[in-house]
């Protein structure tokens, strides 16, 4: 076997093992903690490609490392080991469109924003919308079921999938469900697929499900009265709007948005310590500013505005939607976690109280979609503070925070996967049983383990 042992699969253009710093780029994903090694990266246009290097890499036992637009922040889709990296991005067609199915099927390559486009053009609408739609690529959402904003309304990736192509560890292709509504024939699959993180099967094709474009929006601004009110205001919006993400932030993430942002001015007038944003879809009888006033009488807010037009529309999501770059410059150390909606404020308090009681020089900005119960937990490094030490005391806090998650039954990754990021914390989500029923699981799609080999456990 030659050095470069699938240059008699795909055409040595397609295979990419220098210069150096542009293979380093397609072997990392969006963490900063690994060390990035891999022996090269290719770049397979067809299902068929993907099937002759993975069959090639079973017979000769080569790891791989498939790769999507790497917008992960749990290291799934980096490669520290000398795997190759098996990148979908010259994948990149829309293969077909069903108007009776309210479907689209494509290439995993395929950009979600493109696919949200292509969606668009027949008056439909594909759901899934989240910071990186822009850079993420639909076998990537598959792989690590994606979520978002819209979460609330809409469900996450594996409720938009009607089939898979995908070929295992062996190199066999599965064709899955065939998109198909109604299929019980077994077990399902299709759903284990999705969000096994490329360790069971490559995924080259996927078929979603489009649904009607929504209506014009109109989001509220809200600050809360204290954090002990957010329940009341959820349950009631839930049950008596027709709410499509509902969105809490900190003062200190708002601080953070206005600093790096001139052109944004201070949203209300009243100093609050939370904010929560919450979009509706409104039908053409729907009185919203009914329910805003109720919000006010029943003292679960103390100010608060509606938009009134799109350009205000906009402005106002840009207060959640900004905190993430506008924090960027602290090289943040992020934990994305869930705990059941109803216990978001009693996990906040522990997080400050508890969890970083004695981190007096650490800053945490916490923010995110308590729809669903998912939070983003971002420590901010100070300045003058080696990455080193960061990391270290931030792994030492991560401890401390999944081990108050698992009192409350949470989740240690509630969008990105495990990953080598989470790993070490898996055990505080999943019991051992469920670990080793995991691993079994591996071990029938990807007999050799050649499939991303050394994430989540």
């Amino acid at each position: 076997m030659s050095s470069i042992p699938f240059k008699d699969i795909i055409p040595e253009k397609q295979i990419l093992t220098e210069p150096l710093d542009e293979v380093e780029y397609f072997s990392k994903d969006w963490t900063k903690q690994f060390k990035v090694s891999s022996s090269g990266v290719l770049f397979p246009k067809t299902h068929e490609e993907v099937v002759n290097i993975v069959k090639k890499a079973y017979e000769h036992n080569i790891k791989l490392v498939p790769s999507g637009g790497r917008t992960g922040l749990s290291g799934g889709a980096v490669a520290t080991n000398k795997e190759w990296v098996l990148s979908l991005e010259k994948m990149n067609k829309i293969l077909s469109f069903s108007k009776e199915d309210s479907s689209l099927t494509a290439q995993a390559g395929v950009v979600t924003d493109i696919i949200q486009e292509e969606a668009l053009k027949h008056d439909l609408y594909f759901p899934i919308e989240f910071g990186a739609t822009g850079s993420s690529q639909i076998g990537g959402n598959v792989a690590t079921n994606a979520g978002g904003v819209h979460v609330l309304k809409y469900g996450s990736t594996r409720d938009w999938i009607m089939s898979l192509k995908v070929v295992t560890g062996k190199g066999e292709t599965l064709d899955i469900n065939k998109g198909l509504v109604k299929n019980n024939t077994g077990y399902d699959l299709k759903q284990l697929m999705i969000g096994s993180e490329g360790t069971l099967g490559v995924v080259t094709e996927v078929e979603v499900r489009l649904t009607a474009k929504p209506k014009e929006k109109s989001v509220m601004l809200l600050g809360l009265n204290t954090l002990d009110t957010l329940l009341d205001l959820f349950s009631y919006s839930k049950n008596n709007l027709p709410i499509s993400a509902f969105e809490l932030f900190s003062k200190t993430s708002l601080e953070h948005v206005l600093s790096s942002n001139s052109q944004l001015k201070k949203p209300l007038e009243t100093d609050v310590d939370h904010y929560v944003l919450i979009e509706i879809e409104p039908n053409n009888h729907f009185d919203v500013t009914t329910h805003l006033e109720h919000f006010f009488e029943k003292e679960w807010v103390v100010d608060g505005i509606l938009s009134q037009n799109t350009n205000q529309f906009k402005e106002l999501w840009s207060f959640r939607e900004l905190i993430t770059e506008s924090i960027s410059i602290f090289t943040p150390y992020k934990n994305d976690i869930s705990v059941r909606v109803s216990k978001v404020p009693e996990f906040i308090k522990t997080i400050h109280e508890t969890v970083f009681k004695e981190q007096k020089d650490l800053s945490v900005i916490v923010f995110g979609h308590i729809g669903d119960g998912n939070l983003h937990v971002n420590t901010l490094k100070p300045k003058d503070m080696p990455q080193a030490e960061f990391i270290k005391r931030c792994e030492s806090v991560s401890s401390l925070l999944f081990a108050e998650l698992e009192k409350l039954g949470g989740s240690v990754s509630a969008e990105h996967g495990i990953g080598l990021l989470k790993k070490p914390y898996l055990k505080h989500s999943r019991s051992q049983s469920e670990i080793e029923l995991m691993k079994s699981i591996k071990k029938v799609f990807d007999p050799k383990g050649i499939l991303n080999p050394g994430k989540i456990f």
